[in-house]
C-alpha cells in the first residue's frame, strides 16, 4: 500500500492547516451554538445494525475472480498484484471486489521529529490517491513473510512487504501490512488495512524477514 505513502506527508501539511482553521471556526461559533445544544434532539440510530448474507456482500461490489477469493493466499496474492505496475492506470473494478464495502486503509507515519499522524481512507478514497500516484509513477509491491492467526472465519495476517519501482530494483522502502480477512461461506473478503514502515529505530523484526 506503498503508493499512498508517497503522497501522505503532503496531505499532514494541508489537514494541519485544516485544522487551524477548524478550531478557530469552532470558537467563533462556540457561543452561538452553546444555547442550541441544551436543545438539540437526540441523535437518531437506526433500530438494528444492518446484516448482510454472503449473497448481500457480493451484490455491492464488482465480481471477483474466483482464483483471486477461493482462499485466505489467493486473496493474499491479490492484494498486491492488482496495485502493481508500470505507470498508468490499475484493473480498480479487480481492486474493489477483494473489499468489502466498507473496509478501511490506515496509515500510521511518523514524521522527522517523531510525531505520528493517523491517515485512513475509505476504498473510493484510495482508489482516488493511489490511482493519482500510479498515474505518475511505476509502482510494485510483494509480500516478505505472511504471518496469518485464524479464529472461526476471521483471520489476521501480518504481512511484512517490499515496495519497488521495478521488479528488479531493490526496495525504496519495507514495512508491516496489519491485514484483517474473514470468510462469509463463500469467499474470502479484505476488512482492513493497517500499516506502518521501517525505518531508523523500527526494524523489521527476524521473523517478518526470509
Amino acid at each position: 500500500m506503498q503508493g499512498t505513502r508517497m503522497i501522505a506527508h503532503q496531505r499532514v501539511g494541508r489537514s494541519r492547516l485544516r485544522l487551524t482553521f477548524c478550531l478557530i471556526g469552532g470558537l467563533l461559533a462556540s457561543a452561538a451554538t452553546a444555547q442550541e445544544k441544551a436543545q438539540a434532539p437526540a441523535v437518531q440510530m437506526p433500530p438494528l445494525a444492518p446484516v448482510f448474507s454472503a449473497a448481500d456482500l457480493a451484490s455491492k461490489v464488482p465480481a471477483a475472480k474466483a482464483e483471486d477469493v477461493k482462499s485466505m493466499d489467493a486473496i493474499l496474492r491479490a492484494i498486491y498484484d492488482v496495485i502493481s505496475g508500470p505507470t498508468g492506470g490499475r484493473n480498480w473494478n479487480r481492486f474493489r471486489s477483494l473489499f468489502l464495502p466498507q473496509a478501511r486503509f490506515t496509515q500510521v507515519a511518523t514524521a522527522p521529529d517523531g510525531s505520528k499522524t493517523v491517515i485512513t481512507w475509505s476504498v473510493d478514497e484510495f482508489v482516488r490517491d493511489a490511482g493519482e500516484v500510479f498515474s505518475k509513477e511505476p509502482f510494485y509491491e510483494k509480500s516478505i513473510v505472511n504471518r496469518p492467526e485464524t479464529f472461526g472465519n476471521i483471520t489476521q495476517v501480518f504481512s511484512s512487504y517490499a515496495s519497488r519501482h521495478s521488479p528488479a530494483d531493490k526496495p525504496f522502502e519495507r514495512g508491516i501490512n496489519s491485514i484483517q480477512l474473514l470468510n462469509d461461506g463463500q469467499r474470502w473478503w479484505v476488512l482492513s488495512i493497517l500499516w506502518d514502515s521501517e525505518r531508523e529505530g523500527n526494524p523489521l523484526p527476524a521473523k517478518s524477514l526470509k
